[in-house]
């Protein structure tokens, strides 16, 4: 059966094109995938080890908390020594997201509503302007004001929309309109309604995640329910997967949910069975030893890995390069072509030789 190629099906829906650094979100440009360290920011050389190896892991944005001054001026520094835009994340105390700009954040991600009165957002405005630095408004389910929450029953996707609505407002009065909004949730029913309403109410660009999605294993499938869903919609310039862990898996999950969609950026596809009764080679081991083998070529090569002869080239037929598996063997193939046999203690060794050729 012929694969189809359903990529050009799925159309954006055109947001205002915001600069951040040396990217864009929103507009023409592509879904970005963001992260945020887990360090200490003060800790510069911590921070940019852990910043280096998102880069290396195909991060286009990283976030860093900034819970005071040191945090803030830890920037500059930290600045020097990383390739991607760096946001800095600011709650209750304004005078840190204007000491963030000033030491060189690319952009800057603030609640207007806990940061004090018109006059400090206004002071905010102006050092962002100043430095060209865009603000992303971060509501989450849990910091939804309470006259919302009264209106609204409760914590519902309309309060999340207004409260975020309410904040950009305040900005747009300040004469500032380079504004990246989101709204998150930890049920990833409620995170789908908030953002297909707000997609509808406004041409600002979405940063879209499910917040406090969980650990690695079921944080990764919330995420990818939650955030494929609203890609396959068109919904969303960029994007974290928060999940408890190393951030870097962060960024491989969210790479790879774009990925899925025909929508990401170059890199390694693997299709790989599921293995049955007729798989006589330690299929799984070698999957993964294969996946960390490749994880960072950037280049675009479709890796089949099959349990057995039976289906193997048949089902990998649109993969560049593949095994299907035998007993204690395997049967290296090119688009779906059999080129010779592998015994099982070479297929990880002779496969990663012939990517490489690649």
């Amino acid at each position: 059966m012929e694969e189809v190629n359903i990529k050009s099906n799925i159309e954006r829906k055109k947001t205002k094109k915001v600069r951040v650094g040396n990217v864009f979100i929103g507009g023409d440009a592509p879904v970005l995938v963001q992260s945020m360290t887990n360090t200490d920011t003060r800790d510069v050389k911590a921070t940019v080890e852990q910043i280096k190896e998102l880069e290396e892991a195909g991060c286009d944005i990283v976030r860093v908390a900034v819970p005071d001054e040191e945090a803030a001026r830890a920037i500059k520094p930290i600045k020097k020594e990383i390739k991607i835009p760096l946001v800095a994340d600011i709650h209750f105390d304004y005078r840190l997201a204007i000491e963030s700009v000033r030491n060189g954040a690319d952009k800057i991600r603030i609640n207007p509503g806990n940061i004090g009165g018109r006059d400090r957002v206004l002071q905010v405005v102006k050092a962002a302007e100043e430095h060209s630095v865009p603000i992303r408004i971060g509501i989450n389910s849990g910091s939804v004001e309470k006259n919302l929450l009264k209106k609204y029953n409760g914590v519902t996707p309309e309060a999340m929309v207004e409260s975020a609505l309410n904040h950009a407002k305040i900005l747009e009065e300040c004469g500032f309109d380079q504004i990246v909004l989101s709204l998150k949730a930890s049920s990833v029913p409620m995170t789908i309604a908030a953002y297909r309403l707000m997609s509808q109410k406004t041409h600002y660009p979405l940063h879209i995640g499910v917040t406090e999605a969980g650990t690695v294993f079921h944080g990764t499938v919330k995420s990818a329910a939650g955030l494929g869903c609203l890609l396959a919609e068109g919904i969303g310039d960029t994007l974290r997967v928060s999940l408890t862990g190393d951030p870097v898996e962060e960024v491989r999950v969210g790479n790879a949910i774009l990925k899925a969609l025909g929508i990401g950026k170059k890199g390694i596809e693997i299709v790989s069975c599921p293995t049955c009764g007729r798989t006589q080679i330690n299929l799984i081991d070698i999957a993964e030893q294969i996946e960390e083998r490749v994880k960072n070529i950037k280049k675009d090569i479709k890796i089949a890995i099959m349990g057995c002869a039976v289906n193997g080239p048949g089902e990998a037929r649109e993969a560049d390069i593949g095994i299907a598996g035998g007993k204690n063997e395997a049967l290296l193939f090119k688009k779906g072509e059999i080129i010779r046999k592998i015994p099982q203690d070479r297929i990880v060794e002779e496969l990663i030789e012939e990517i490489e050729k690649l």
